[in-house]
């Protein structure tokens, strides 16, 4: 099937709402082609109709080995490649909550989505990857996952930001022999459903990481960055 543009094919998770659609409008107006992902197909549907040509849905539950294999089967018969991977989909802020009196079913889901999955889909492109151009992980993360930093605000949120940095870490020195770049991007602290209104402009969060998509090789594979600027790990 041909291409609308010849830009490159970016699947961004997580892209039904909030900081996902964000990132898939400004890499549709950037010229690529953006395989927009949500659990909710309604969500995704309405985001690729929004986005025009450049965009199209993706029914994808980031928990769910079977939905991923059939992920990475839709977009291989459509393109044959991924470009950019964007581990966007994440859930359990918990703001707030003490680490000592955590309910860790709360632990237990934040682990499952925000560092499994991306593990998960990581895998599993990976052959589509190998066949992209200027290929490229993004973890999208948050500056509560540096443990440098950390504190006890937000437990289940925090640790898991900060496993899946250290799978960004992981996966950048494995995949350095496919020539596939790994990064870890912070939007910061942003107005979205789960950052609360007082965050910056969702805008402003998402183009850091389109820039990483956008130019993967600018700082070396496997750096955790706000902005272009390297953060503390």
């Amino acid at each position: 099937m041909s291409e609308p543009n010849d830009g490159r094919v970016v699947l961004v998770t997580g892209a039904g709402r909030g900081l996902g659609v964000e990132i898939a409008r400004q890499l549709v107006a950037a010229g690529a082609t953006v395989v927009v992902a949500a659990r909710d197909a309604g969500a995704g549907a309405a985001t690729a109709k929004e986005l025009g040509d450049g965009a199209w849905p993706l029914t994808l539950d980031v928990t769910a080995p079977e939905s991923v294999q059939a992920a990475v089967e839709a977009i291989d018969r459509r393109h044959g490649r991924l470009d950019a991977l964007v581990n966007n989909a994440a859930v359990n802020f918990d703001s707030g909550a003490d680490p000592v009196t955590e309910d860790l079913e709360i632990a237990d889901g934040a682990w499952r989505t925000n560092v499994l999955a991306p593990w998960r889909l990581s895998q599993a492109f990976a052959p589509l990857l190998r066949a992209g151009r200027d290929p490229v992980i993004v973890n999208v993360t948050s500056g509560l996952g540096s443990l440098s930093r950390m504190g006890a605000s937000s437990p289940a949120y925090s640790v898991s930001k900060a496993g899946a940095n250290a799978l960004t870490r992981v996966f950048a020195d494995a995949l350095t022999r496919d020539g596939i770049a790994v990064h870890a991007v912070s939007p910061g602290w942003t107005a979205t459903d789960m950052g609360g209104p007082n965050g910056r402009p969702i805008a402003d969060g998402a183009a850091g990481i389109v820039d990483v998509v956008r130019s993967p090789g600018a700082h070396p594979s496997g750096s955790f960055l706000q902005d272009g600027q390297h953060v503390p790990w």
